[in-house]
């Protein structure tokens, strides 16, 4: 965690924002929170691919070793040296297999969330550069406090289970370092987009444009906020982005904004004395001799040199739950021996037996041979309990008996629950269907008699 200190710096190195960028605010509350939301708002759309050049400034290592490589919130090492380092501008991603390989752009919020939308796509403000191998294992899990680590990062941050009150599946939890640099990239976004938030759907997410965030995780980012201060490292990314996409992230140039809009310690940085780590605060050197980059895979096809590349009879539906209420499940299985990348494969609902398949619902991350993953909608009460678990509000798991579910990889449709524009006769309401009987090819017909018949909320 960073130390608290009092350090003069200098004005022409830590520039703040503009003098008259913020004399439009003066609420409080969620009033406060719009006023700021129509001052970053505007902001210019460099593009997916202006991440790349945004970074040669933004995110240089000039504050713990200083030697101008990727400062890399998954892989820095506040207290020693680095794992491994990157060079700007060469060592992007890329296939990758292990850490150290290659660095990526992580979306600090899924891009799921958003159904990988302009302008939140390109946003430099909530997405950082990461290593590629920590970005695959963090998939588009919630961040979070691990109850009990299943993987851990070569610099401390932690996949497992969450100790988040009304969520028990699975999160990414960052080292200390940099928890307060993430929850500012959380404020930031509910408050750059505030218009449109409400729409996104993110296990974290309420449903609402003012909260955002469900209480139990608006009370760990405003805990985040406090513990961790706005170090000279986010200021100057805070500045160097500004000059790019010509807006800022309030919380860092105002840490007190937090508290007043939603709740918690105020923390207030002064104009000459501002709380930051011990690093001294040195301007980044520009790299102005560009090395070849490597042809970068798309985040959504890309695959580590240790993953079984999947075909349509890899993965299959595995257990369907229809229950009492919002009470609605789905669980898929790996038939294969090898371990599967996720990242092609989609969920997808027709409504009422009819129409169009619906966007439907991206997985991410690795299934192991013969490992199940057991997806369950945000609203359910339901307790299962099972190893490998995800909580999700998209709407595909919001189904009813009457509503086909089918599982597509890229545009192929693998496997199927109900059949498709079959508008008459629900296929399964109020009960557990657990398979006992897994096709060996894609399955486009259901079967019935594959299944076995459990109670309604049946899920152990």
């Amino acid at each position: 965690m960073k130390r608290l200190l009092f350090i003069t710096l200098s004005t022409t190195c830590l520039a703040q924002a503009p003098k008259d960028y913020y004399n439009t605010v003066n609420g409080t509350g969620y009033t406060l929170k719009t006023q700021l939301h129509k001052v970053i708002s505007k902001h210019k759309d460099l593009g997916y691919g202006g991440l790349w050049q945004t970074y040669k400034t933004s995110d240089v290592d000039a504050f713990y070793e200083k030697d101008q490589t990727v400062l890399d919130i998954y892989s820095e090492n506040p207290k020693g040296k680095d794992p491994y380092t990157y060079k700007l501008g060469s060592d992007q991603c890329g296939i990758y297999g292990k850490e150290g390989d290659c660095y990526n752009r992580e979306h600090i919020i899924p891009q799921s969330s958003f159904n990988s939308a302009s302008p939140m796509v390109s946003d430099a403000h909530f997405i950082p550069p990461t290593d590629g191998k920590v970005n695959g294992m963090r998939s588009s899990y919630p961040h979070g406090e691990v109850e009990n680590a299943k993987w851990t990062s070569e610099n401390g941050g932690k996949l497992g289970s969450s100790k988040i009150n009304g969520y028990d599946g699975l999160v990414f939890e960052p080292i200390d370092e940099f928890k307060g640099d993430i929850a500012r990239m959380y404020f930031y976004f509910a408050t750059c987009y505030e218009d449109k938030v409400a729409h996104f759907r993110y296990e974290m997410f309420n449903g609402s444009d003012d909260q955002v965030f469900t209480e139990s995780f608006k009370k760990m980012l405003i805990n985040w906020h406090q513990i961790d201060p706005v170090s000279a490292s986010e200021i100057a990314r805070n500045n160097a982005i500004y000059k790019r996409q010509g807006n800022r992230n309030p919380y860092i140039d105002h840490p007190e904004f937090v508290a007043q809009i939603w709740g918690g310690l105020a923390i207030k940085n002064q104009p000459e004395k501002i709380k930051v780590s011990n690093k001294k605060m040195t301007s980044p050197t520009l790299l102005t001799k560009e090395k070849p980059v490597k042809k970068e895979a798309s985040i959504l096809t890309k695959k580590t040199n240790s993953t079984f590349k999947p075909s349509s009879s890899s993965v299959y539906f595995s257990l369907y739950i229809e229950g009492s209420g919002h009470n609605k499940a789905l669980a898929i299985t790996n038939v294969t021996n090898k371990t599967i990348d996720l990242t092609e494969y989609k969920i997808r609902k027709q409504v009422n037996g009819k129409g169009n398949w619906n966007k439907g619902y991206l997985l991410k991350g690795n299934l192991k041979a013969k490992e199940t993953l057991l997806i369950v909608y945000a609203k359910s009460k339901l307790n299962c309990k099972t190893q490998k678990q995800i909580t999700t509000g998209n709407d595909a798991l919001a189904f009813n008996g009457n509503d086909p579910i089918a599982l597509f990889y890229k545009s192929e449709l693998v496997d199927i629950l109900g059949q498709e524009n079959n508008s008459t006769t629900p296929f399964s309401e109020n009960e557990t269907l657990v398979r006992t009987k897994f096709p060996d090819k894609k399955n486009s017909l259901f079967n019935k008699n594959d299944w076995k018949i459990l109670p309604i909320d049946s899920c152990q």
